[in-house]
Parts: structure tokens; C-alpha cells; sequence
């Protein structure tokens, strides 16, 4: 994957083990709703934001709340899944430490701030990024390659000298779409739905061979 000036890390399904936090935090707060029963398919939104998880949910049940409600009980819901289970993937913190070491690394998640700050929390990871970026920030998620730019853009670097590390199809998607190199693991979903990417790996060590040698 040399030459390149960065690595931009997916969130969810790269450096945490968070999608069973996520699926279980959505299904015990639609099951408090009364809709337990919610018809949604969750791997369809992996690599998507909560947001279009809930606009899909409010058009097909209308509850009375807000938006704005329904997002915050269920963050705060997976936050507290997230610092009981502390599902950070054996083998992407010692990859991410020798990175960092003389590579720039930026973040491109799909989540908000306040989940990304929490994860990174768990084992101290913060100061290995050089940038953040969440779907905050930009007007368009995943698969919209906005976040990834967003990420180039912060670390001042050129988006084709990139390589961005995902587990989901919308995120290939997003990456391919900002003129970046991709290394997708099958974390989250088979190889076959990753063939997009430029490499498709099952494990933290074949990343490190392709970008440390």
C-alpha cells in the first residue's frame, strides 16, 4: 500500500467491537417504545449513522418523540453496554501504536463525538490521531465519502494519499468515492461484500504487513 501520508480508521467494526453494543442498545430502547417487533434489518445500517437508523424507525412506527430524544436515550444506552463490555479488538491497539509512530492518523466515523471520545477512551488511544472526524460534521454520511475528505482535510493532507481501513460496505464505499485506497476486514460482514476495496483482510496482522512491511 506504499507510498502514502495517512491512515484513516473507521470506528465501529475497526478498532471496537461495537455493532452487537449498537444492535442491542437500538432493540432494548424500540422494545421500551413498545415496538419490539421493529422490522428493521440492522446489518443493512452497518457503517451508517444512528440517524438513519431512527429516520427509518420514526417513518415506519411514528412515535411521539423527537428525534433528537429517541438519539439521546439510546446513545446513552450503548454507553453503558460500552464501558461494561470494553470491546476494543485484540491486535488494532498494538497496530495503531506502531502506526502512529511515524504515520499521521486520522479517525472517519459514523458515530458522534461524545461515542467517539468514549471508545477512545478505553485504552488511552486518543493521542495516537492526529484529527477526528464524525458524521457531526459533515452534511453527508457514509457512503457520501464527506467524512473521509473531512479527515484528509484536518491532518492537511491530499485525499489520494490516503489509506483508509473499514469494515462495512457503505465505508468502502465512502472511501473509494474520496479517491482513497482501502483495506476492508471482514469484522462485520463476509468477503464478499467488501470485494469493492482494494484489499480485503481477517486480520490486524495482514493490515500491518500491507502498511508497515
Amino acid at each position: 500500500m506504499k507510498p502514502y501520508s495517512a491512515v484513516l480508521f473507521d470506528m465501529d467494526g475497526v478498532i471496537v467491537d461495537s455493532e452487537p453494543l449498537h444492535v442491542r442498545a437500538f432493540e432494548e430502547v424500540f422494545a421500551e417504545l413498545g415496538h419490539a417487533d421493529h422490522g428493521l434489518h440492522f446489518p443493512d445500517y452497518f457503517g451508517r449513522s444512528d440517524k438513519v437508523v431512527w429516520l427509518d424507525f420514526i417513518e415506519r412506527h411514528r412515535p411521539p418523540h423527537s428525534l433528537e430524544h429517541l438519539t439521546h436515550v439510546k446513545e446513552q444506552r450503548y454507553l453503558d453496554l460500552l464501558h461494561h463490555a470494553r470491546p476494543i479488538y485484540p491486535g488494532v491497539e498494538a497496530l495503531l501504536r506502531d502506526l502512529a509512530r511515524n504515520t499521521r492518523l486520522g479517525l472517519a466515523s459514523g458515530s458522534v463525538h461524545s461515542m467517539i471520545d468514549a471508545v477512545l477512551a478505553l485504552r488511552g488511544l486518543r493521542p495516537l490521531f492526529g484529527a477526528l472526524a464524525s458524521s457531526q460534521d459533515v452534511t453527508h454520511p457514509k457512503p457520501a465519502p464527506d467524512v473521509f475528505l473531512h479527515a484528509a482535510t484536518l491532518l492537511k493532507v491530499a485525499p489520494e494519499s490516503c489509506v483508509v481501513v473499514e469494515d462495512s460496505a457503505p465505508g468502502v464505499s465512502a472511501a473509494r468515492a474520496a479517491g482513497m485506497r482501502v483495506i476492508a476486514i471482514t469484522n462485520s460482514l463476509p468477503a464478499d461484500r467488501l470485494q469493492a476495496a482494494d484489499h480485503v483482510v481477517g486480520s490486524y496482522s495482514e493490515i500491518q504487513r500491507l502498511l508497515l512491511g
